[in-house]
C-alpha cells in the first residue's frame, strides 16, 4: 500500500466529495419536493394527475439512473437542447428521487388513520388545514426512516454521475487508476470517502428516528 500516492491525492477526493455532495443534495432536495407533492396526488386520488403521478413512478422506478443520464446527456443534444454535466446528474438525480420520495410519502399518509381526517374535518378545518396541522406531521414521523434510506441510497446513486463526464468520487478513483495503476490506493479512498459522507447521515436518521419515537411519534 503505498501511503505517499494516498497523501498526496486526498485533496482530489476532498474536492469531488464537495461536488457529489453539492450536487447530490440539490438532486435530493427537488426529490423530496416532487415526492411530496406526488404523494398528495395518489393519496386525494385526484383525476387525471393520479394516473401521471402512477406513470411517473413506474417509469422512474424501473429504469436505471445511468439510462436517465445517458438519455439527458447525450440524447437530448440530438433533438437541439444541450445540458451541462451538472444540470444533466440534477435532473437525473431528482427525477429517480422523486419516485422513491412520493412512495415513502404516500405509505407514511396511509399510515394515518382516517378516522382523524373525519375529526378534524368535524371540527371546522379545512382540508388543507387539516392536512399540515394533522395529517403530515404524523406522516412525517412515520416516513423518517424511508426518508433518510432514500438520501443513502440517492447519494450512492451519485457515484454513475462519472459517465456524463462529472468529476466525482468515482470518475478520480478511476482516473487514477488509469493513470498510476494504483487500484488498491485508488478504492481505498473511494471507500474511505463514501463512508465518510454516509455514516454521519446513517447515525444522524438513527438518532431521529429514536427521537420521534420517544415523543410517541411513529408509533
Amino acid at each position: 500500500m503505498d501511503f505517499e500516492f494516498i497523501k498526496k491525492f486526498i485533496p482530489m477526493y476532498v474536492e469531488a466529495a464537495k461536488l457529489t455532495i453539492s450536487i447530490g443534495g440539490i438532486g435530493i432536495l427537488i426529490s423530496i419536493v416532487i415526492g411530496m407533492f406526488g404523494s398528495l396526488a395518489e393519496y386525494y386520488k385526484i383525476p387525471v394527475l393520479k394516473h401521471i403521478v402512477s406513470i411517473y413512478i413506474e417509469l422512474s422506478r424501473n429504469t436505471p439512473l445511468l439510462v436517465q443520464l445517458y438519455l439527458l446527456y447525450f440524447g437530448l443534444p440530438k433533438a437541439g437542447i444541450i445540458l451541462s454535466s451538472e444540470v444533466c446528474a440534477i435532473i437525473g438525480l431528482g427525477f429517480l428521487g422523486g419516485s422513491y420520495m412520493a412512495e415513502a410519502f404516500r405509505s407514511s399518509l396511509d399510515a394515518v388513520e382516517k378516522i382523524q381526517q373525519e375529526s378534524a374535518l368535524s371540527l371546522g378545518l379545512t382540508t388543507g388545514q387539516t392536512m399540515r396541522y394533522v395529517i403530515y406531521p404524523q406522516a412525517l414521523s412515520t416516513a423518517v426512516p424511508a426518508i433518510c434510506a432514500n438520501v443513502i441510497f440517492l447519494i450512492k446513486e451519485t457515484s454513475v454521475f462519472s459517465a456524463v463526464a462529472l468529476a466525482d468520487l468515482m470518475y478520480v478513483a478511476k482516473d487514477l487508476i488509469g493513470l498510476y495503476y494504483k487500484t488498491d490506493e485508488a478504492l481505498l479512498m473511494l471507500v474511505i470517502a463514501y463512508l465518510v459522507l454516509l455514516l454521519p447521515i446513517s447515525v444522524f436518521a438513527a438518532w431521529l428516528e429514536r427521537r420521534l419515537r420517544y415523543a410517541g411519534f411513529g408509533n
